[in-house]
């Protein structure tokens, strides 16, 4: 018996829409991760993009545990002496384009590379509850509902 490899026209791609309103948010990253890799799938070919195509709205309401809003920290340097620079999560979800933390947070669970980069372009991430692909109407995937602790009140 030979090991089944799929060819990138055999692929069978959906689109889902996922709302990200009180999911805790490594929770959603993660399963927006293997969606986006296709890992759920039987056919799954891990040098072929399987994946299906996920739109998230409501990303700034999206849920962190414990004291990660205040107490994880994001550093980045500018290359000057002493340009050290950090941002808590929190003023990144208060700030102007609070879907950024969903993203990093999917990147950095996807492979790096050109497969990795053609995946993550199959993401699309909302702040609010609008956006412009019904036409491609989407099926809901409620990931709160997967598990007790994927959804968070407060």
């Amino acid at each position: 018996m030979k090991t089944y490899s799929a060819k990138p026209s055999e692929v069978d791609k959906k689109w889902f829409l996922i709302d990200a309103d009180g999911v805790v948010l490594g929770r959603l990253a993660s399963v927006i991760a293997m969606r986006l890799r296709g890992k759920h799938k039987p056919t799954f070919t891990p040098h072929v993009d399987c994946g299906d195509s996920i739109v998230v709205v409501n990303a700034a309401k999206v849920r962190l545990t414990g004291d990660k809003r205040n107490g994880k920290v994001f550093y980045w340097h500018t290359g000057f002496v002493g340009g050290i620079k950090e941002r808590t999560a929190g003023q990144i979800l208060d700030g102007g384009f609070p879907e950024r933390l969903l993203v990093k947070a999917v990147e950095r669970m996807i492979t790096r590379g050109p497969l990795g980069r053609q995946q993550m372009g199959n993401l699309r991430v909302y702040p609010g509850a609008e956006h412009p692909h019904e036409a491609q109407s989407p099926e809901k995937l409620d990931v709160g509902a997967m598990n007790p602790k994927n959804k968070r009140a407060s």
